[in-house]
């Protein structure tokens, strides 16, 4: 099963001045019954941050959250004493446990864009943690870069539920295969560029809801995916 969610249907927003945003699903001034989560996936909020303005110190509790980074620098303060700042293709990660406050601040000139990723964890109050990988661009290059899994996985990021992330960036005219087994399921999100994935167009930021079904991808022009594959449910 597919279903593909152009990014007319998606809730878009300005929240603040400095902020704008595409949320996937329901969150904060966004509320639909029928659009609450994927599976364990509960917040894709693709954000776009103004120069010198950012989310201040704020608390988290109970959520696996990844941050997936298009452009730009993001740089994180919290609770637990980290700091850090990411950049175009790398990836931040925070078990929020039973609870830690953060900042994500862009200090830089240029709008900076993101993907915010909320998964539920697989048990409460479990010890907060972060840390952040520094991928290469090119290790993402007409194939498929694995960037999160579960504990039990084999991806540099290791999170608190059955899950695994995944991105590639394919040159037109390339295709690659993404196989989803019995009981599983992906949501794809169309970062850059646009594709057909088995044989429906999508375009920047778009999304691919996919259940059971194997896919095909190919790029119509150069393309960026990120593919969210979990259990199904």
């Amino acid at each position: 099963m597919l279903r593909h969610i152009p990014l007319k249907e998606l809730h878009q927003s300005k929240p603040m001045k400095w902020l704008e945003t595409v949320y996937h699903f329901s969150f904060a001034n966004y509320y639909n019954s029928n659009n609450l989560r994927f599976g364990n996936l509960c917040v894709l909020n693709d954000d776009l941050i103004s120069g010198h303005f950012g989310f201040n110190t704020h608390p988290h509790k109970d959520m696996e959250i990844v941050s997936y980074m298009v452009s730009g620098a993001l740089t994180h303060k919290d609770s637990l004493g980290n700091e850090g700042v990411i950049r175009r293709g790398e990836v931040q990660y925070m078990s929020a446990g039973h609870g830690i406050q953060h900042s994500e601040i862009n200090h830089g000139d240029d709008t900076l864009r993101l993907l915010q990723i909320w998964i539920l964890p697989d048990a409460e109050d479990l010890e907060p943690d972060y840390g952040e990988h520094k991928f290469l661009w090119d290790e993402r290059k007409n194939k498929l870069l694995h960037l999160v899994s579960s504990k039990k996985g084999d991806a540099p990021v290791k999170l608190n539920q059955d899950v695994n992330l995944y991105a590639t960036e394919l040159d037109k005219g390339r295709k690659l295969n993404f196989p989803i087994s019995e009981n599983r399921q992906c949501y794809i999100v169309q970062i850059e560029g646009a594709s057909k994935i088995n044989g429906i167009q999508t375009k920047e930021r778009d999304a691919i809801e996919a259940v059971e079904e194997n896919l095909i991808i190919e790029a119509v022009d150069k393309s960026h995916l990120l593919f969210i594959e979990m259990a199904k449910g």
